[in-house]
């Protein structure tokens, strides 16, 4: 797998850390039902255009590190995966519905996004010295088109 990702006008690394919850963090995602989130997830991910790196169905939350393509925004990301198994959890276990749970909702509000790249102090050297670089394959440049005078 390459590091860097193309498209036909981009190319990019664009990785996320993800986090959400079931709505009242109810240990729900087991057995069958994590199964089915798990498969689900990755399934309308590639429909998306999406990578998932990683992914981790935990009984009251899930983890997935995901490549998303610049096309697609992290808050469309999540609004599709979320609302999609939303609605099949609901069609296929209508018992969900009733109390003690959670009416029409299934997961609970929001997120948690980080991103996954380079490291911080590299990105400050690269920027501080970028300029500086930049300068000295010019100065090479031009050496080396310059004639030989013997």
């Amino acid at each position: 797998m390459s590091k860097y990702k193309k498209q036909a006008h981009v190319v990019y690394k664009c990785d996320y850390h993800i986090v959400w919850v079931p709505k009242y963090r109810f240990r729900i995602l087991t057995g069958e039902v994590g199964r089915l989130v798990d498969q689900d997830i990755r399934k309308l991910s590639e429909w998306l255009g999406c990578e998932v790196i990683e992914l981790n169905v935990q009984s009251d939350h899930v983890h997935v590190v995901v490549s998303i393509p610049p096309k697609v925004s992290v808050s469309t990301y999540m609004g599709t995966i979320k609302g999609k198994i939303a609605i099949k959890m609901f069609k296929t276990y209508p018992m969900l519905k009733k109390k003690p749970y959670w009416g029409n909702h299934f997961w609970a509000r929001g997120y948690f996004v980080n991103t996954v790249g380079l490291n911080e102090e590299m990105i400050k050297r690269y920027v501080k010295y970028q300029e500086e670089e930049e300068r000295k394959e010019e100065r090479d440049q031009n050496d080396f088109n310059q004639p030989e005078l013997f």
